[in-house]
């Protein structure tokens, strides 16, 4: 049977996001899928970025990572989605992406297609669920199957209990963060796997 595989997809301002989506990408690989790391485009102006030393820092030192693509969307069984929240929804340079895939929808290249997600915010109440949902919503839209963590481990419970999907406290990823992560990456393959059986 060939291996699910699973496009894990970020953004990331300061390196939690892009953190979470390594962590992620191993423990799909280990649970035995085929993986393509990639970024969402940096959409903010140039002069912004690198008017704020932390964030031009990660935008240099993660530049060699490729930017998503349709391509990438379409050669995916299963998508992990990892990005900040902003006001209580998904940041803009998401968006901005998802917002150029109609074509694709059109030509239901994103149906029947996993879909899991995980976030991060300021805050313990930042609007991480709002965020998650809002990711879902969009999923629900293009036919996805959205695979949650639910409680399915006590991992879940231990990294704080959001049975959405992972979220993290800014620059607070720890060892029950990785473990949640792990834990949802390697659910998302197997359900992956089962919808391609």
């Amino acid at each position: 049977m060939p291996k699910p595989k699973i496009a894990v997809i970020y953004y990331s301002t300061y390196g939690t996001n892009h953190a979470v989506a390594e962590a992620a990408a191993k423990a799909a690989e280990a649970a035995g899928a085929e993986v393509r790391l990639r970024r969402f485009a940096e959409t903010a102006p140039k002069e912004v970025v690198a008017g704020q030393d932390a964030w031009k820092a990660h935008a240099e030192k993660t530049a060699d990572i490729p930017e998503v693509s349709h391509a990438d969307m379409e050669w995916a069984d299963g998508y992990f989605i990892s990005a900040p929240t902003r006001y209580g929804v998904v940041a803009s340079q998401v968006r901005a992406f998802i917002d150029t895939l109609g074509p694709l929808w059109m030509k239901g290249g994103l149906s029947n297609k996993t879909f899991t997600a995980t976030t991060s915010a300021g805050n313990a109440h930042g609007g991480q669920e709002a965020t998650t949902l809002s990711l879902y919503t969009t999923a629900y839209h293009w036919g996805a199957i959205v695979v949650a963590p639910g409680y399915t481990d006590p991992a879940v419970s231990e990294a704080g209990g959001n049975p959405y999907g992972y979220s993290a406290n800014a620059g607070a990823f720890d060892d029950k963060g990785r473990a949640a992560v792990a834990h949802q990456a390697k659910r998302l393959v197997e359900m992956t796997a089962k919808l391609r059986a």
